[in-house]
């Protein structure tokens, strides 16, 4: 009996991270590959660097991004952060 009210508080410590810490995170990754795989061309993003631009062209894990219509810049898929528009 000594051993299952040692376990006790490990099993409820374990069940309070996964649901406040592990569980959220696995649902914005999950959100974020989803956001990653929809990526079309014409949409407006911004990437982690803080780079705002339109994808001008995509393939399966880079994407050329055009800023202002001037200068176009390659990306790693995984390097957008947010889509702001989509057209």
């Amino acid at each position: 009996m000594d051993v299952l009210g040692a376990l006790i508080p490990l099993i409820l410590m374990f069940a309070i991270f996964y649901f406040l810490l592990i569980r959220p995170q696995q649902k914005r990754q999950k959100k974020v590959q989803q956001m990653h795989a929809s990526l079309q061309k014409g949409d407006k993003i911004i990437t982690i660097g803080g780079m705002h631009g339109t994808i001008d062209a995509i393939d399966e894990d880079r994407i050329v991004v055009d800023v202002d219509g001037a200068n176009k810049l390659t990306f790693d898929r995984q390097a957008v952060r947010e889509v702001t528009n989509q057209d």
